[in-house]
């Protein structure tokens, strides 16, 4: 697939496909990895950080705990 950039404000952007998109299971949220090998552009979901898989863990362990609380708190 040949693909041309894009002018954004001052930048260049790369418009990535709707199925590519899915594919690779990457949103506006999604954190990218981008690097080169001196002449591609590598661009991926760049992987959980140790610090950031403790925090989704000890965050689905305070739902899990204390799920009354918080519909409780959310009426």
């Amino acid at each position: 697939m040949l693909k041309k950039l894009t002018k954004h404000g001052n930048s260049l952007a790369l418009v990535i496909d709707r199925p590519i998109l899915d594919l690779l299971n990457i949103d506006a949220e999604t954190a990218l990895d981008i690097s080169t090998d001196g002449t591609r552009l590598i661009i991926g979901p760049a992987a959980p950080t140790a610090r950031r898989q403790r925090f989704e863990a000890a965050q689905l362990e305070a739902h899990a705990r204390y799920a009354n609380a918080f519909q409780k708190l959310a009426e």
